[in-house]
């Protein structure tokens, strides 16, 4: 949220006016910067519907409401097209991952015919211990391979499951985050989950997105934790039920579920968030 769209008195009450932004779509943040109240937004062109909207919203507070125009559509063409492009903008990383993996899932048919693609599960490596894997692993191929079985998944409601929470996740922290922090979070928790389930799960036969959205899953509450003040993402509560939902995997279906790759990416997410609260305060701090 780094564009400031408007400027208000600190006694003022925005909270209906927030609803309002928050209803036409308008994603923004206020705070208050040097005794006033500071609507911030992630770009001009939602800077300017908050300058509309607000010049709307004193009309209608004074008494003064708008002049009455013709019926418009409930959902208009253009509006659509410019949320669509607005989102491609702000999380153009997690849109890719979708697409990727929605189009893997049309190939594969949703992994029953995952042999079309077997260049995407994990590379079959020496696996007695990690040094010894981590050593086959540094051939550049070899490590995009290690990456890939995120992209494949295993009947509707494994893909529908991981895209919906991946979109929850990704479209919250891509904006929020610097450019590199993102990606390198989405690489590391990949790599980390899918090395775990291969070292642990005795064999290649897996994939999904599951031990990447538990990393963004770690890696926000964690940060939120260390770096309080923005907006939240998730609740203790949401937190404690995926790890119940972990543990529920491992006890009640271990055999179908690669409860490796949860774990493994989950405690990633967690190591990345607590580094990256730590260099990120520091910055501020200096700053």
């Amino acid at each position: 949220m780094r564009i400031k769209a408007a400027s208000l008195p600190i006694g003022e009450d925005l909270l209906a006016f927030s609803r309002i932004l928050a209803r036409i779509g308008v994603r923004h943040r206020i705070i208050e910067e040097s005794g006033f109240q500071v609507i911030r937004v992630e770009s001009e062109h939602d800077s300017r519907l908050v300058r509309e909207a607000l010049a709307q919203w004193r009309e209608m507070a004074a008494g003064n409401p708008p002049p009455p125009s013709a019926p418009q559509p409930l959902v208009r063409p253009a509006t659509w097209l410019r949320a669509v492009m607005r989102e491609a903008r702000l999380c153009p990383i997690t849109i890719a991952l979708i697409l990727g993996c929605a189009l893997v899932a049309a190939l594969t048919r949703l992994g029953m015919e995952a042999w079309r693609l077997n260049f995407l599960f994990y590379p079959l490596l020496a696996s007695d211990s990690l040094p010894a894997l981590l050593g086959e692993i540094a051939n550049p191929v070899l490590l995009l391979r290690a990456l890939a079985p995120m992209l494949l998944h295993f009947g509707e409601l494994h893909l529908v499951f991981n895209m919906l929470w991946l979109w929850y996740f990704g479209r919250q922290l891509e904006p929020r985050q610097p450019r590199w922090l993102y990606p390198a979070v989405i690489v590391l928790t990949s790599f980390t989950a899918n090395t775990a389930q291969y070292l642990l799960g005795g064999g290649n036969n897996f994939g999904g997105m599951s031990g990447v959205v538990y990393g963004l899953l770690g890696f926000a509450w964690i940060m939120q934790k260390m770096l309080p003040g923005g907006k939240p993402i998730l609740s203790d509560q949401m937190f404690l039920i995926f790890v119940i939902m972990l543990v529920a995997m491992e006890v009640l279906a271990s055999s179908w579920i690669a409860s490796a790759a949860h774990l493994g990416g989950l405690l990633a997410g967690l190591f990345l968030g607590m580094v990256a609260a730590v260099a990120l305060g520091a910055g501020n701090r200096r700053v």
